[in-house]
Protein backbone atom coordinates (compact mmCIF):
# COMPACT_ATOMS: atom_id res chain seq x y z
CA UNK A 1 0.00 0.00 0.00
CA UNK A 2 2.80 2.41 0.89
CA UNK A 3 4.69 1.64 -2.31
CA UNK A 4 1.55 1.93 -4.45
CA UNK A 5 0.69 5.28 -2.88
CA UNK A 6 4.24 6.54 -3.47
CA UNK A 7 4.27 5.50 -7.13
CA UNK A 8 0.86 7.06 -7.77
CA UNK A 9 2.07 10.26 -6.11
CA UNK A 10 5.13 10.34 -8.36
CA UNK A 11 2.99 9.67 -11.45
CA UNK A 12 0.63 12.50 -10.57
CA UNK A 13 3.46 14.95 -9.95
CA UNK A 14 5.14 14.06 -13.23
CA UNK A 15 1.84 14.34 -15.10
CA UNK A 16 1.30 17.85 -13.74
CA UNK A 17 4.83 18.89 -14.75
CA UNK A 18 4.93 17.33 -18.20
CA UNK A 19 1.40 17.00 -19.56
CA UNK A 20 0.53 19.58 -22.26
CA UNK A 21 -2.75 20.05 -20.40
CA UNK A 22 -1.15 21.26 -17.18
CA UNK A 23 2.49 22.14 -17.89
CA UNK A 24 1.74 25.65 -19.24
CA UNK A 25 0.12 26.58 -15.95
CA UNK A 26 2.85 25.54 -13.51
CA UNK A 27 6.37 26.69 -12.82
CA UNK A 28 8.33 23.61 -13.92
CA UNK A 29 11.41 24.08 -11.75
CA UNK A 30 9.45 24.98 -8.65
CA UNK A 31 7.18 21.98 -9.16
CA UNK A 32 10.10 19.67 -9.89
CA UNK A 33 11.94 20.86 -6.80
CA UNK A 34 8.87 20.34 -4.62
CA UNK A 35 8.37 16.92 -6.21
CA UNK A 36 11.97 16.01 -5.40
CA UNK A 37 11.44 16.95 -1.77
CA UNK A 38 8.18 14.98 -1.61
CA UNK A 39 9.67 11.84 -3.19
CA UNK A 40 12.73 11.98 -0.96
CA UNK A 41 10.42 12.37 2.02
CA UNK A 42 8.34 9.36 1.00
CA UNK A 43 11.44 7.24 0.45
CA UNK A 44 12.85 8.30 3.81
CA UNK A 45 9.65 7.64 5.76
CA UNK A 46 8.86 4.31 4.12
CA UNK A 47 12.43 3.08 3.64
CA UNK A 48 14.86 5.00 5.85
CA UNK A 49 17.59 2.40 5.26
CA UNK A 50 18.76 4.06 2.04
CA UNK A 51 20.76 6.59 4.06
CA UNK A 52 22.91 3.83 5.54
CA UNK A 53 23.98 2.69 2.07
CA UNK A 54 25.65 5.98 1.18
CA UNK A 55 29.43 5.84 0.89
CA UNK A 56 31.12 8.96 -0.45
CA UNK A 57 34.40 7.21 -1.19
CA UNK A 58 36.71 8.14 -4.04
CA UNK A 59 35.82 4.91 -5.80
CA UNK A 60 32.12 5.68 -5.81
CA UNK A 61 32.67 9.25 -6.92
CA UNK A 62 34.94 8.11 -9.77
CA UNK A 63 32.49 5.43 -10.87
CA UNK A 64 29.65 7.94 -10.79
CA UNK A 65 31.63 10.31 -12.99
CA UNK A 66 32.52 7.50 -15.41
CA UNK A 67 28.89 6.40 -15.74
CA UNK A 68 27.77 9.99 -16.31
CA UNK A 69 30.36 10.41 -19.09
CA UNK A 70 29.30 7.10 -20.64
CA UNK A 71 25.65 8.12 -20.64
CA UNK A 72 26.41 11.52 -22.16
CA UNK A 73 28.31 9.81 -24.99
CA UNK A 74 25.44 7.37 -25.52
CA UNK A 75 22.96 10.23 -25.74
CA UNK A 76 25.18 12.32 -28.01
CA UNK A 77 25.39 9.38 -30.39
CA UNK A 78 21.71 8.60 -30.07
CA UNK A 79 20.79 12.22 -30.76
CA UNK A 80 22.74 12.25 -34.01
CA UNK A 81 21.32 8.94 -35.21
CA UNK A 82 17.71 9.68 -34.23
CA UNK A 83 17.89 13.12 -35.88
CA UNK A 84 18.91 11.47 -39.15
CA UNK A 85 16.24 8.78 -38.96
CA UNK A 86 13.22 10.60 -37.56
CA UNK A 87 11.92 14.07 -38.43
CA UNK A 88 10.23 14.42 -35.05
CA UNK A 89 13.32 13.60 -32.98
CA UNK A 90 15.12 16.95 -32.88
CA UNK A 91 11.98 19.07 -32.34
CA UNK A 92 11.04 16.86 -29.39
CA UNK A 93 14.54 17.16 -27.91
CA UNK A 94 14.41 20.92 -28.40
CA UNK A 95 11.04 20.97 -26.61
CA UNK A 96 12.68 19.39 -23.57
CA UNK A 97 15.45 21.97 -23.62
CA UNK A 98 12.81 24.68 -23.88
CA UNK A 99 11.98 23.97 -20.24
CA UNK A 100 15.14 25.79 -19.16
CA UNK A 101 14.42 28.94 -21.15
CA UNK A 102 15.08 32.04 -19.06
CA UNK A 103 16.33 30.11 -16.02
CA UNK A 104 19.72 30.74 -14.44
CA UNK A 105 22.27 28.07 -15.45
CA UNK A 106 23.79 28.32 -11.97
CA UNK A 107 20.43 27.70 -10.30
CA UNK A 108 19.59 24.80 -12.61
CA UNK A 109 23.00 23.24 -12.02
CA UNK A 110 22.55 23.46 -8.25
CA UNK A 111 19.02 22.03 -8.37
CA UNK A 112 19.99 19.15 -10.65
CA UNK A 113 23.19 18.32 -8.76
CA UNK A 114 22.04 18.57 -5.19
CA UNK A 115 18.28 18.04 -5.21
CA UNK A 116 16.56 16.70 -8.32
CA UNK A 117 19.13 14.15 -9.51
CA UNK A 118 19.74 12.60 -6.08
CA UNK A 119 16.03 12.62 -5.23
CA UNK A 120 15.13 10.59 -8.32
CA UNK A 121 17.68 7.89 -7.44
CA UNK A 122 16.71 7.84 -3.78
CA UNK A 123 13.10 7.27 -4.81
CA UNK A 124 13.26 5.09 -7.94
CA UNK A 125 16.22 2.87 -7.16
CA UNK A 126 16.75 3.29 -3.41
CA UNK A 127 13.08 2.82 -2.58
CA UNK A 128 10.94 1.55 -5.48
CA UNK A 129 13.37 -0.91 -7.06
CA UNK A 130 14.69 -2.07 -3.70
CA UNK A 131 11.20 -2.71 -2.35
CA UNK A 132 10.01 -4.48 -5.50
CA UNK A 133 13.18 -6.59 -5.55
CA UNK A 134 12.64 -7.71 -1.98
CA UNK A 135 9.05 -8.69 -2.78
CA UNK A 136 9.36 -10.11 -6.28
CA UNK A 137 13.03 -10.86 -6.80
CA UNK A 138 15.87 -8.75 -8.15
CA UNK A 139 15.13 -9.28 -11.85
CA UNK A 140 11.41 -8.50 -11.65
CA UNK A 141 12.13 -5.59 -9.36
CA UNK A 142 14.52 -4.12 -11.90
CA UNK A 143 12.15 -4.60 -14.85
CA UNK A 144 9.07 -3.18 -13.13
CA UNK A 145 10.88 -0.21 -11.55
CA UNK A 146 12.52 0.67 -14.87
CA UNK A 147 9.21 0.44 -16.72
CA UNK A 148 7.52 2.64 -14.14
CA UNK A 149 10.32 5.21 -14.32
CA UNK A 150 9.82 5.51 -18.07
CA UNK A 151 6.02 5.35 -17.85
CA UNK A 152 5.67 8.40 -15.61
CA UNK A 153 7.07 10.45 -18.50
CA UNK A 154 4.38 9.31 -20.95
CA UNK A 155 2.00 12.23 -20.14
CA UNK A 156 4.58 14.52 -21.77
CA UNK A 157 3.51 13.08 -25.15
CA UNK A 158 7.21 13.33 -26.01
CA UNK A 159 8.52 10.04 -27.42
CA UNK A 160 12.16 11.10 -27.14
CA UNK A 161 11.78 12.00 -23.47
CA UNK A 162 10.12 8.67 -22.69
CA UNK A 163 12.86 6.75 -24.54
CA UNK A 164 15.56 8.78 -22.80
CA UNK A 165 14.01 7.91 -19.44
CA UNK A 166 13.88 4.25 -20.43
CA UNK A 167 17.55 4.18 -21.45
CA UNK A 168 18.90 5.84 -18.32
CA UNK A 169 16.47 3.83 -16.21
CA UNK A 170 17.90 0.62 -17.65
CA UNK A 171 21.49 1.71 -16.99
CA UNK A 172 20.91 2.91 -13.42
CA UNK A 173 18.54 0.04 -12.72
CA UNK A 174 21.06 -2.55 -13.90
CA UNK A 175 23.77 -0.96 -11.79
CA UNK A 176 21.51 -1.15 -8.75
CA UNK A 177 20.46 -4.70 -9.66
CA UNK A 178 24.02 -6.02 -9.67
CA UNK A 179 25.83 -3.51 -7.47
CA UNK A 180 23.44 -2.24 -4.78
CA UNK A 181 26.43 -1.41 -2.61
CA UNK A 182 27.38 1.18 -5.24
CA UNK A 183 24.20 3.18 -4.70
CA UNK A 184 26.21 6.33 -4.03
CA UNK A 185 27.89 6.04 -7.44
CA UNK A 186 24.47 5.75 -9.08
CA UNK A 187 23.28 8.88 -7.27
CA UNK A 188 26.41 10.76 -8.33
CA UNK A 189 26.09 9.64 -11.94
CA UNK A 190 22.45 10.75 -12.13
CA UNK A 191 23.22 14.15 -10.66
CA UNK A 192 26.22 14.75 -12.92
CA UNK A 193 24.47 13.46 -16.04
CA UNK A 194 21.44 15.66 -15.40
CA UNK A 195 23.56 18.78 -15.06
CA UNK A 196 25.83 17.89 -17.99
CA UNK A 197 23.20 16.96 -20.56
CA UNK A 198 20.81 19.72 -19.59
CA UNK A 199 23.06 22.66 -18.69
CA UNK A 200 26.79 22.20 -19.16
CA UNK A 201 27.01 20.21 -22.42
CA UNK A 202 23.55 20.14 -24.01
CA UNK A 203 23.08 17.89 -27.02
Amino acid sequence: MKLTFSIITAACLWAVMFSPLTAPYVDFWLTMSLSAVILTGLATVFNPGWRKTLDWSFGNMALGLAVAIFLWCVFWTGDKISSMLFDFARPQVDAVYGIKAGASPWLLSALLLFLIGPAEEIFWRGYVQKTLSLRLGANKGFIIATALYAAVHIPSCNFMLVMASLVVGIVWGLLYRFFPDRFTAIVVSHALWDAAVFVWLPL
